[in-house]
C-alpha cells in the first residue's frame, strides 16, 4: 500500500493500482457504498469481488475505494470488501464526510460524490457504479453531492444513468448547468437505470470504447475539467417492467414520508421497498446493469490508455 508523498496525507493506493498508474495502464475505481449499503449480505460481496474479476479479465487494473483504518483506500484488500460487506454500522461516506470519518478511524463506504474525488486524487480517469445520484423528487433543493462532484472533478462516471427514484428531467438540467457532459453508450436516450430509457436524449451518442474515449480525451484536452456521464443501458433480458417500477416507486416515497424517512437515508429506502416489491427482480437488474458498467467502463479505460 503506497503513502502518498504528503505528510499527514491519508491516501493510500494500493501497490497493484499504483504500478498500473505509473506505467500508464488502465485502472477503473469502485465504490464501496454498493458493498455496504446497496445490496444484502453475501450478495453484495459477491457482486463486489465479481466486479474485480471482470475488470481484470478485460485487460485493466480494478481499485475499490473505501476509508479504513483512518486512511483513503484507493484498492482494497479481499479480507476489506468482506469485512465491508458483512460489517454493521459501516459509515456511508459523501464528501463531507471524509474528513470526520477518517478523524474517527471508522470504517467507511464511499458514495459516488467520494469514490470520484478518490479517483481524481489518485490519478484515475475512469469510475463505473450503478447509477448516480441527482435532484430528488419533489425538492430542487436537495440535490446529490455526486453532481457537484462530477462538476469539479475530471472523472468519467462509466453508470445506468441516475437511479429512477429521482428527478430525472431535473437531474439531467443540473448536470447542463455544471457543464458535465451526459454521453450515451451506443444510445440517443438517457438510461434510467431500471429501464433502458426513452424519453430524455443524452448530449451526445458513442459507438464504442475508442469513440467514447476520443470524445473524453478531447473534452479535458480543451482544458475543461468536469467530469463527465457516460450513460451504459441496463441489458435487455434484464430490464424491468416500467409501469412496476414507477409504482413501486411512488408507493415506496409514501411509505418513506410516513416513516419520516428524509435526506441521505431516501435512495436506500426505496431501494429496499422496491427490491420487496418486485420480489427481489430489482436486485438481480442491479447487479446486472452494475457489471455491464464495468465491462463498458473497463473499455473505454483500456481505450483511453492508448490517448497517452
Amino acid at each position: 500500500m503506497r503513502h502518498n508523498d504528503l505528510v499527514d496525507d491519508p491516501l493510500r493506493i494500493a501497490d497493484e493500482v499504483a504500478d498500473a498508474l505509473a506505467d500508464g495502464r488502465p485502472v477503473v475505481a469502485l465504490e464501496s457504498t454498493i458493498i455496504a449499503h446497496g445490496m444484502p449480505h453475501p450478495r453484495n460481496v459477491e457482486t463486489a469481488f465479481a466486479l474485480e474479476s471482470l475488470i481484470r479479465s478485460g485487460g485493466a487494473v480494478p481499485a475499490t475505494v473505501a476509508l479504513v483504518d483512518g486512511t483513503l483506500r484507493v484498492g482494497l484488500f479481499d479480507d476489506d470488501i468482506e469485512q465491508l460487506g458483512s460489517t454493521d454500522e459501516v459509515a456511508k461516506v459523501s464528501l463531507r464526510d471524509v474528513g470526520a470519518v477518517l478523524a474517527s478511524g471508522r470504517l467507511g463506504a464511499t458514495t459516488v460524490a467520494a469514490t470520484i474525488f478518490a479517483a481524481h486524487r489518485a490519478g484515475i480517469r475512469v469510475f463505473a457504479t450503478g447509477g448516480i445520484g441527482g435532484v430528488h423528487r419533489g425538492d430542487d433543493h436537495d440535490i446529490s453531492a455526486d453532481l457537484t462532484a462530477l462538476g469539479r472533478f475530471p472523472v468519467a462516471v462509466v453508470c445506468a444513468g441516475a437511479k429512477a427514484v429521482l428527478d430525472l428531467p431535473r437531474t439531467l438540467e443540473a448536470l447542463e448547468t455544471l457543464g458535465v457532459p451526459v454521453l450515451g453508450w451506443r444510445t440517443e436516450a438517457f438510461p434510467e437505470f431500471w429501464t433502458r430509457g426513452a424519453d430524455l436524449p443524452v448530449d451526445a451518442r458513442v459507438d464504442g470504447a475508442d469513440h467514447a474515449a476520443a470524445v473524453l480525451d478531447t473534452h479535458w484536452s480543451a482544458g475543461l475539467t468536469t467530469g463527465a456521464v457516460l450513460g451504459v443501458p441496463i441489458p435487455t433480458g434484464h430490464e424491468a417492467d416500467r409501469a412496476v417500477i414507477d409504482a413501486a416507486i411512488t408507493d415506496g416515497l409514501a411509505a418513506a414520508e410516513v416513516a419520516g424517512i428524509t435526506g441521505s437515508d431516501i435512495t436506500p429506502f426505496l431501494l429496499a421497498h422496491i427490491g420487496d416489491a418486485t420480489g427481489g427482480a430489482s436486485l438481480d437488474a442491479n447487479v446486472a446493469l452494475v457489471q455491464e458498467n464495468a465491462n463498458v467502463a473497463t473499455e473505454v479505460a483500456v481505450a483511453l490508455a492508448t490517448t497517452r
